[in-house]
């Protein structure tokens, strides 16, 4: 396991660290925990991997071939000569967002209101060669967020970008005690990655969201440009808002895409991306039955492993340095984690220079004394205090 430094035992018995500890070094009840948080997240994996796998064998056996290739030497040589603002273009300003109070399945928000937010994208293909396949998703042009307000005037906001299948807005605010943090002062946004919730094409899919995969690894590069894009317009409105501070966390692809984002949008306060997907062509062949299938498309249509890997570094957050300072950035890891692996939270710690690393006992969904992790974001985040104190 990678580089090893002192750990901290924490009362609850959190190993927090900066760097990745042995199993040995942890207490008898941690790795109690971890074996159990490996055990069931390998399971997990696997039938997320076999979600994955169903869903995107079909479309590349469909769009692979010399197009798909074509398609992905672009992404490679965009990764290859393009900086982050070049590959993540900023939106242009003011685009229209709509808002409508929302009242369905949310939690108690004394003092405020919840708002689901809608525009249309303005988001085109950067390979030129996509742009109209790419727009004839017409579902997935329109970005979502849910947005609650305190009616006393803007506060500072938190961010949220959910993982792969789980746009749920209840599961989210559930999972980071959002709740928690509005009543503490903090407006919450909620953000819809492509493909998921309302901008799928279709609700049938065994997965939310596995859309995102069906199209080829082409379209998949894209929808993560187009994720960092359509974040942005949002930024735009919370300034527009008169938020003072603005920070980002996300889980899982969510960690990814909040990674992503730290490469270009300064405004952010903080960023702090939550069991992060980092190097997905790493991860892909680890997940079974998944990797197998990519490699059977791939030696099918006469596109290597390296081709694929090339192509997949241009939304990587790896690929480009943060414009976040150091000290504003903090990365959770799980210790039992086997969809995101520990080792995936340690190669973005090493790329942003080592900045604050927090290892929980558990699994990608399993977060034990998630309490102490929250606690640590809050003392990173500082107090919410509102525009009119």
């Amino acid at each position: 396991m990678s580089p090893t430094a002192p750990t901290l035992e924490t009362p609850d018995g959190v190993v927090a660290t900066h760097g990745l500890p042995e199993v040995s070094e942890l207490d008898l009840l941690s790795r109690a925990l971890h074996a159990g948080s490996v055990v069931s997240d390998v399971a997990l994996r696997t039938a997320v991997a076999t979600a994955v796998t169903a869903a995107s064998i079909p479309g590349g056996a469909l769009t692979w071939g010399r197009k798909e290739r074509a398609n992905l030497a672009f992404h490679a040589d965009l990764a290859r000569t393009a900086t982050a603002e070049e590959v993540f273009v900023r939106p242009p300003r003011g685009v229209p967002v709509v808002e409508r109070l929302s009242s369905s399945g949310l939690p108690e928000l004394p003092g405020g209101r919840a708002r689901n937010l809608q525009f249309t994208s303005p988001y085109v293909a950067r390979n030129p060669a996509m742009r109209a396949d790419y727009a004839r998703h017409r579902r997935n042009g329109v970005g979502w967020a849910q947005h609650w307000r305190h009616d006393d005037g803007p506060r500072p906001t938190l961010c949220v970008i959910h993982g792969f299948g789980a746009a749920q807005y209840w599961f989210n605010s559930a999972f980071f005690s959002l709740p928690q943090f509005f009543a503490q002062g903090w407006d919450i946004l909620l953000y819809t990655l492509p493909f998921h919730g309302p901008r799928g094409a279709t609700r049938r899919n065994l997965i939310n969201g596995s859309e995102v995969f069906s199209h080829g690894f082409a379209t998949f590069n894209e929808a993560m440009i187009h994720a960092v894009h359509d974040f942005r317009i949002l930024v735009d409105h919370l300034e527009a808002l008169g938020a003072p501070r603005i920070a980002l966390t996300g889980l899982s692809l969510g960690g990814y895409t909040s990674a992503m984002v730290a490469t270009v949008e300064d405004r952010l306060d903080a960023v702090i991306p939550n069991a992060p997907v980092t190097n997905l062509p790493v991860l892909l062949r680890e997940w079974v039955p998944a990797g197998v299938g990519i490699g059977l498309l791939g030696a099918l249509h006469g596109a290597g492993r390296e081709q694929l890997d090339a192509a997949l570094a241009v939304h990587s957050p790896l690929s480009y340095p943060p414009v976040i300072p150091r000290e504003r950035l903090m990365i959770i890891g799980g210790l039992g984690d086997r969809l995101a692996p520990p080792q995936q939270s340690v190669d973005l710690w090493e790329h942003w220079g080592h900045p604050r690393l927090h290892w929980y006992r558990g699994s990608h969904v399993m977060h034990f004394s998630r309490g102490a992790y929250l606690d640590e974001m809050r003392e990173l985040l500082g107090p919410p205090l509102s525009v009119a104190a």
